[in-house]
């Protein structure tokens, strides 16, 4: 495929891929089909998402911070247990078959949509009085049980981590989105150095993308940030069923 043709290809989905990652996570259910798509190997698909996703998780991150929609105290414990159950799960994911974990996310995610579904209000959650020794146990448990599943699996993490710091924490939906990305911006961090020690990375292309993933990080989290739950839950939902498509499809075709 000619150059040209792939960034035709990679470009517009890659911005939408930064928008819904930004809003709701999920988002390298699309982009890295999309490199896949434009032709590019398993390894450097996997480098090049990294780096386009890295840089455009980083502008969304950025723009959550400055509104200051995170909770630090919550959000440190989470990044650093992220990293150790992340690692496990790598371990585990190379003898364990990862169909075990798609079985049981095709019963799950479709309740789980539910219940986002039946909420009409989730951007109306009371936070929780709790003690700061609680939220740090909470977070670290929520990090390490999550970045478990991202090193076993990975797709989702983002959506299931703001699901998480929603119902057991109690945080309102913007600060659960701020404690996902920088989790995840931090584990990209990780997986782009890597990658790049490994000469994993196209940046003739990597950077055309990167450019797209900022424009959609931008735009997504700055309509997150203004509109909340008109934006928010929707695209949970939406993700969620993306996920869900691609797991029934994995397992059965």
């Amino acid at each position: 495929m000619e150059y040209l043709d792939q960034l035709l290809i990679i470009c517009p989905l890659i911005f939408i891929s930064g928008f819904i990652d930004s809003i709701a996570g999920g988002g390298g259910l699309v982009s890295l089909p999309t490199y896949n798509i434009a032709g590019l190997s398993p390894h450097f698909a996997l480098g090049t998402n990294k780096f386009s996703s890295c840089i455009g998780t980083f502008f969304s991150t950025m723009r959550f911070v400055k509104n200051k929609s995170y909770n630090l105290t919550s959000a440190i414990p989470s990044i650093i247990f992220a990293f150790i159950g992340s690692a496990i799960g790598s371990k585990i994911a190379v003898c364990l078959d990862a169909k075990i974990l798609q079985y049981v996310l095709v019963g799950g995610i479709p309740v789980i949509a539910v219940v986002i579904f039946k909420k009409k209000d989730l951007s109306n959650i009371k936070p929780r009085k709790q003690s700061k020794a609680k939220v740090i146990i909470l977070s670290s448990v929520i990090g390490f049980v999550i970045g478990g599943y991202d090193g076993f699996f990975g797709p989702g993490t983002g959506t299931f981590l703001i699901l998480a710091y929603t119902s057991i924490l109690g945080f309102d939906l913007l600060t659960s989105m701020g404690n996902a990305k920088l989790v995840n911006l931090t584990s990209n961090i990780a997986s782009f150095i890597v990658f790049a020690i490994e000469g994993k990375i196209l940046l003739a292309i990597g950077i055309p993308a990167a450019l797209c993933a900022i424009a959609g990080h931008y735009i997504g989290s700055g309509l997150a940030i203004k509109n909340g739950q008109k934006v928010i839950r929707p695209m949970l939902i939406f993700v969620l069923s993306l996920l869900l498509i691609k797991l029934v499809w994995d397992l059965f075709f």
